[in-house]
């Protein structure tokens, strides 16, 4: 496969994946929220792990170890906490919160920013190396997964339609292959190579200050217990799939 291919590919999936979604309406909420938090902490693991034993190193070796590289990094990192600062994007991953319709709005307009930076992100992995936008992609929908589940949820318990939310879940989610097709085509103009340190500071943002807080905070010991070991499986695949390839 060519690499235009490889992110055209990667698009069609990220879009697919938004419609998971619709499991909500499968399951009892209390079975869902059980499954969302293990979910949650996989994700974050996976995320800090694709940053620092993927996307950072593969950075090192194509920009060098200077100090550009960092500051990209860093930049990834403020532009999420930006986000959440000023466009009060909300990552919830609880499907009985009761968010306002007004909200699900905002949901739905950060969400699909939010897709088209990573879309970017993952596009620039693949022009680097296939392996490294691959794991870039899991890493990716590793996290979108337990959002999408949350999102529907939230927007369905907010008033909006089965129809309407899967339609505009679909809808966010395109715009991740409109970013990957960008940053393709951009290329032809400028080294995107240093949207991979920026989205490494992505992912270690949502994955440290978007993700584990929302796992942290429990009094069971056997819920914590759990919460570690599906954080810790997140890293360690992310470390295999290092040492394999």
């Amino acid at each position: 496969m060519t690499t235009l291919a490889w992110i055209v590919f990667s698009g069609i999936a990220m879009s697919i994946i938004s419609l998971v979604g619709a499991v909500t309406l499968l399951v009892k909420r209390e079975t869902l929220n059980k499954l969302l938090l293990p979910l949650v902490a996989f994700a974050a693991g996976s995320l800090i792990g694709g940053a620092v034993l993927h996307m950072i190193p593969a950075a090192v070796d194509q920009m060098d170890n200077n100090l550009s590289l960092y500051l990209w990094l860093v930049a990834g990192f403020m532009l999420f906490l930006a986000l959440e600062q000023f466009l009060h994007w909300h990552h919830s991953h609880n499907a009985t919160d009761d968010d306002t319709p007004p909200l699900t709005y905002l949901i739905i307009i950060a969400d699909a920013l939010h897709n088209f930076v990573g879309g970017m992100f993952v596009s620039a992995s693949f022009m680097v190396d296939v392996q490294l936008g691959i794991t870039a992609f899991l890493v990716a929908a590793a996290h979108e997964v337990p959002q999408e589940l949350g999102d529907f949820g939230i927007l369905v318990h907010g008033g909006w339609s089965t129809s309407k939310a899967l339609l505009f879940n679909l809808f966010c989610s395109s715009t991740f292959l409109a970013g990957g097709i960008l940053a393709y085509v951009a290329s032809d103009h400028i080294n995107v190579v240093f949207l991979v340190p920026f989205a490494a500071g992505n992912f270690l943002y949502i994955g440290a200050a978007d993700l584990i807080p929302e796992i942290k905070h429990h009094h069971s010991v056997k819920t914590n217990l759990l919460h570690y070991a599906a954080f810790s499986l997140g890293i360690g695949l992310l470390l295999l799939v290092r040492l394999v390839g």
